[in-house]
């Protein structure tokens, strides 16, 4: 099952107009492709968002009933596909349903004056899907169908969010193993890292997780389930406010990581923030940066280290009303963690955002 890397992640959302904007002028993506009524789709509207070799696509119903709408009803705005790309769409189609994953959309080659793309789509956790897009060297602005659109307003040099690092899942207590069965079984996935509910706990919660990775690396699908705690874990409260499993956060990579959060901070992105305390320790347990741990105590950006290096990251609070998708942004320095030494001063700023929701 090789898997060339991400393609595209697809939002379904209540108003994809007003969810462009807001992606980018918050986030600093490019508007890049459009499909709609103007060009002949007459059940939804999709705006294709991009940034360096990140692409989001938002979606949107135009009539009552329809799917699209009924899925953001029932989750919230939230990821539906998390589209990967490959040499040949119909034979990763046919190998994942051969090793038993349930078909969404048989191969479908699609084409237009730019040339052809085969897609094939299969279903994961939830109502979450992986599409199988084979380019075959398209080289239109996304797919057949759209048109290439430009954002209306000035450039700037933007956030300068690079690719994306990885996409978590979160499942019902019980599962985790049965979804990561799912990926060894489908792609042919290892795991990577296992956390237990002793590596990711606070006074009042935990979670268990385990990472999955493709061969070569490029893709990593970490998949998290609730574990008993006092009270309810940051877990609960997603699965009862997405009603269901589904996609927690998208991590995105950065280069600049103080300057990736100075510029969203300007741009109106709120993140998670870390008490002061934080600082006063990880200096000694992470070593030597190339970083001023002035500008990660400013910008409250974590930090942590392991066997191949050391990596920073930050969090943002929910990207819509309901406690469920987030963003993270990272930046790593031959780390190939998740910042492990992080968990606890995260869960207790995810516990403060609970508490305040009424939700812990």
């Amino acid at each position: 099952m090789p898997l060339d890397g991400w393609d595209h992640v697809e939002l379904w959302v209540g108003n994809a107009k007003q969810a462009a904007y807001y992606y980018e002028h918050a986030f600093g993506f490019r508007r890049t492709a459009y499909a709609g009524p103007e060009t002949g789709v007459r059940d939804r509207a999709s705006y294709v968002v991009e940034q360096n070799d990140i692409r989001l696509v938002l979606t949107s119903a135009l009539h009552p009933g329809h799917e699209i709408g009924e899925h953001a009803n029932k989750h919230g705005d939230g990821v539906k596909d998390i589209a990967l790309r490959v040499p040949d769409a119909r034979h990763a189609y046919e190998e994942a349903v051969k090793r038993g994953a349930r078909s969404v959309r048989e191969p479908e080659v699609v084409e237009d004056d730019f040339g052809q793309v085969e897609l094939a789509t299969i279903a994961t956790y939830g109502d979450v899907v992986h599409t199988f897009v084979g380019r075959n060297g398209y080289e239109g602005a996304y797919l057949p169908g759209y048109i290439a659109k430009e954002s209306a307003f000035g450039t700037d040099d933007g956030p300068g969010l690079l690719a994306i690092d990885h996409i978590v899942g979160n499942v019902e207590l019980g599962h985790m193993n049965e979804w990561v069965s799912f990926y060894e079984q489908v792609f042919g996935m290892t795991e990577m890292i296992h956390f237990s509910d002793d590596d990711i706990s606070t006074e009042y919660s935990a979670l268990m997780s385990k990472v999955m990775t493709d061969g070569n690396g490029k893709v990593k699908f970490p998949i998290n389930e609730p574990a008993e705690g006092k009270r309810k874990s940051q877990i609960d409260e997603y699965l009862d406010f997405n009603h269901g499993p589904g996609a927690q956060h998208v991590a995105l990579q950065s280069s600049n990581i103080v300057r990736a959060v100075e510029t969203l901070q300007r741009r109106g992105v709120i993140f998670l923030s870390t008490p002061d305390a934080y600082y006063e320790e990880t200096p000694d347990r992470v070593g030597e940066i190339a970083e001023s741990w002035d500008d990660l105590k400013r910008l409250r950006i974590l930090a942590d280290r392991d066997d191949d290096g050391y990596l920073l990251q930050i969090f943002t609070q929910t990207a819509q009303d309901r406690p469920t998708l987030f963003f993270e942004v990272i930046e790593r320095h031959g780390a190939r963690g998740f910042g492990d030494g992080n968990f606890k001063a995260l869960f207790e700023a995810i516990e403060r955002e609970q508490a305040l929701r009424g939700n812990l």
